[in-house]
């Protein structure tokens, strides 16, 4: 009897440890989808744009808000450990462009291409790559997802090609791969990011025009966060319309800022480009919180207030949150929950980042080649050399 009292008793305890919050989430009916109206996007050489309206299901919302808010914790986490000199170099963090690299990543498949420019971590994220590979990168280890030698500006994953540090020279490679998909006949698409600040750059316009006479499936798409470095694009350019840049290509001009607008304008220029019709370009409208890089605070070039105001109206984790809690997609417990998973996820990676060790000097000149037998690289001076192991 004392025995079968003492189980009991262990039944009952375990049950009143479960948290409240979990009971309640557990028990609530949530709906398994809702529709939203989106904006409107502005269209240029096109008779119709994408819908205006969209479902949101239950699953994909909560997928959309845990990977914008791991993206998020994320780059704040890189921004505490730069301060702390323990990521060095150049860094170029992308929080309040979540919904720019979760929207994409929404609207095409796994074995569609992507490549970007330098503010590339939360493409690395969606693209498949884990928080740890990533925050090791950034701290020069061993684990990072290229074995500690890319760090910010070359990360690299599946169908993902960086990260690229030269403005405006990833638009080309990004009209190659375009080419390659067109020419081992897959049906496949490119997508091809670029600044509003590298977007008056000349060999953007070149990779345009083969694009366009060769009818490469490519999306080329200007992430326009207003300023190219500390430079508005009032003071940049003559003209701000960069959806219509391509003259003859046909283009979007996106709310950046919501990433069901985000993952509906890429799933029509995506089946625009499957089609067989050629290139198409995006231009969306978003807004990075922290300054151009590490070494910019910012707020030079745009007030406090600015900054401010964007977060408090505009922020796309916000948005999807109350659409998710106001719809009974989800309810507040729930994605605090999540929140509080994430928040560990991002310190567990943020210790393995710091604790792994860096590469050893003999490894600096591996991985050049991808099926190479080995070879000798020269170092800084003819009297160094270093064995290069594919």
């Amino acid at each position: 009897m004392r025995k079968m009292l003492a189980a009991v008793s262990r039944v009952l305890s375990g049950v009143s440890q479960k948290p409240a919050s979990r009971v309640l989430v557990a028990s609530r009916n949530f709906a398994n989808d809702a529709t939203f109206e989106i904006k409107k996007c502005d269209l240029h050489r096109l008779e119709e744009g994408p819908p205006i309206t969209t479902v949101l299901t239950r699953e994909d919302g909560l997928r959309y808000y845990r990977m914008m808010q791991t993206v998020r914790r994320m780059e704040l986490k890189a921004d505490q450990l730069y301060k702390q000199k323990i990521i060095r170099g150049f860094c170029h963090l992308c929080d309040g462009q979540e919904a720019c690299c979760v929207g994409l990543e929404a609207g095409i498949n796994p074995t569609d291409h992507l490549i970007t420019a330098y503010r590339a971590h939360g493409f690395t994220f969606t693209r498949g790559l884990s928080v740890r590979e990533i925050l090791a990168e950034l701290t020069g280890r061993r684990g990072g997802c290229a074995k500690g030698k890319g760090g910010s500006m070359h990360m690299y994953a599946k169908n993902f090609y960086g990260g690229n540090g030269i403005v405006g020279a990833q638009v080309p490679l990004g009209a190659g791969i375009a080419l390659a998909c067109k020419y081992n006949g897959k049906d496949e698409v490119c997508l091809t990011l670029y600044g509003d600040g590298a977007a008056n750059q000349g060999q953007i316009f070149e990779a345009y025009n083969m694009a366009a006479l060769w009818k490469l499936p490519c999306i080329f798409i200007c992430e326009n966060n207003r300023y190219g470095m500390g430079t508005s694009v009032e003071r940049a350019a003559a003209s701000t319309d960069y959806y219509k840049r391509g003259d003859f290509i046909p283009g979007l001009r996106v709310d950046g800022m919501d990433v069901l607008c985000v993952r509906e304008a890429t799933r029509f220029a995506a089946a625009y480009c499957r089609s067989g019709k050629g290139p198409i370009l995006m231009e969306l409208q978003t807004y990075r919180y922290h300054g151009h890089s590490m070494s910019d605070p910012g707020v030079s070039y745009r007030t406090r207030e600015e900054i401010q105001e964007v977060r408090s109206k505009s922020d796309p984790i916000m948005l999807l949150k109350d659409r998710m809690v106001n719809s009974n997609l989800a309810s507040v417990e729930e994605l605090k929950e999540i929140d509080v998973e994430v928040r560990k996820e991002i310190e567990d990676a943020a210790q393995f980042a710091t604790a792994d060790p860096e590469p050893p000097l003999e490894e600096l000149g591996y991985h050049i080649y991808s099926s190479d037998p080995p070879f000798e690289v020269r170092g800084a001076n003819q009297w160094i050399k270093f064995k290069s192991i594919s």
